[in-house]
């Protein structure tokens, strides 16, 4: 690979990865994934098979962001465990050939599912099943013993959400590049509704959606939970209410959400019922202050696309073309998390 910003150089890769790596040889081609926005991903085409390589960006980076070597060390502790994930094969330094940190892990065959009204799914049945089986892989998640798996120090315990607001409030503020009014008061409305902690604490995924994980190529099930970066121990109701978000955020936008498409019609779950059905299979009561998680929901992912805008802006975004419209997706987000605020103060 040549002429791009991040481009790989196969010739010094290859020796690199065969000495790393038990088994691999013959590197024969290296192709950039179209997706994704904060890490470049990468198809290593081989002689002893397909691998996926995830690197941090090129450039000057915010601080706690692309953190590689989180992705890697969640990944291989969940190895094992209810939660699917890729086999990981090697994390490298800093000083790697390519000149940043990466990891290499196994390539699954498998179904990226983008469009969340699955409208390339045959049937109201499978539509109802994926969701059912992303449901119960998000239970199942939380109800990992991180203990057990060598995570208890994988992130601060209690106050979650006050720690995250502080965090993200810090993001957005560093890559700010306009000031947004809804975002300003989004910002105060949380502080003013934090909730006290409960105690719940699980390993969380921090961008739990549909086309972050892959499904079997056949079958309603989930084979791979991808896209780490974010994970930390926090409070479960986070990913809960970032993934109900995408009932709410237009279909016809970027965020290719669930609304204004007839949810019953196809056969997919109102927010209501994927929530309860979340409950049920963690045996935990009614959620008290939905909103809050939701209106936190939608700051968090402004504050992320609010980051991609400015890498672009600055020339360091893994697909710049389509980073820019994130500038706009900021105030959509913005403005449907003050629509949610005055509905129910």
């Amino acid at each position: 690979m040549s002429g791009e910003a991040g481009a790989i150089d196969q010739a010094t890769l290859a020796p690199y990865l065969e000495a790393h790596i038990p088994g691999f040889a013959g590197l024969s081609a290296i192709e950039k994934f179209k997706s994704g926005q904060s890490n470049p991903t990468y198809l290593l085409t081989a002689a002893s098979g397909r691998y996926v390589l995830r690197a941090k960006p090129p450039g000057q980076l915010l601080k706690s962001a692309h953190q590689v070597d989180r992705e890697f060390r969640v990944m291989r502790a969940l190895g094992g465990t209810a939660v699917p994930v890729p086999r990981m094969l090697h994390l490298s330094g800093e000083d790697s050939p390519i000149g940043r940190m990466f990891y290499v892990m196994e390539f699954l065959d498998g179904r990226i599912l983008w469009d969340p009204s699955l409208p390339d799914v045959s049937g109201n049945h499978e539509r109802a099943a994926i969701y059912d089986a992303m449901n119960a892989t998000l239970a199942a998640l939380h109800d990992v013993d991180v203990e057990a798996v060598g995570l208890g120090d994988f992130g601060k315990p209690g106050s979650y959400f006050e720690r995250q607001l502080a965090r993200w409030t810090g993001q957005y503020r560093a890559s700010e590049t306009e000031a947004i009014t809804d975002i300003d008061r989004l910002i105060a409305w949380l502080e003013k509704r934090m909730p006290a902690d409960d105690g719940r604490l699980s390993l969380v995924h921090g961008d739990y959606r549909l086309d972050n994980m892959m499904f079997a190529p056949d079958a309603p099930k989930v084979i791979a939970v991808l896209d780490w970066e974010l994970s930390t121990l926090g409070h479960p109701f986070a990913d809960l209410a970032y993934q109900c978000m995408q009932w709410r955020l237009p279909h016809t936008s970027g965020f290719r959400g669930l609304g204004g498409v007839d949810r019953a019609a196809a056969g997919l779950p109102s927010e209501e019922a994927y929530v309860a059905a979340y409950c049920k299979r963690r045996g935990i009561g009614k959620i008290d202050g939905w909103i809050f998680f939701l209106a936190f929901s939608f700051f968090r992912l402004a504050a992320i696309c609010q980051g991609v805008y400015r890498r672009a802006l600055d020339g360091n975004a893994s697909n710049p073309e389509k980073a820019r419209t994130y500038g706009e997706a900021v105030k959509l987000l913005a403005q449907l998390a003050a629509q949610l605020i005055d509905e129910n103060d």
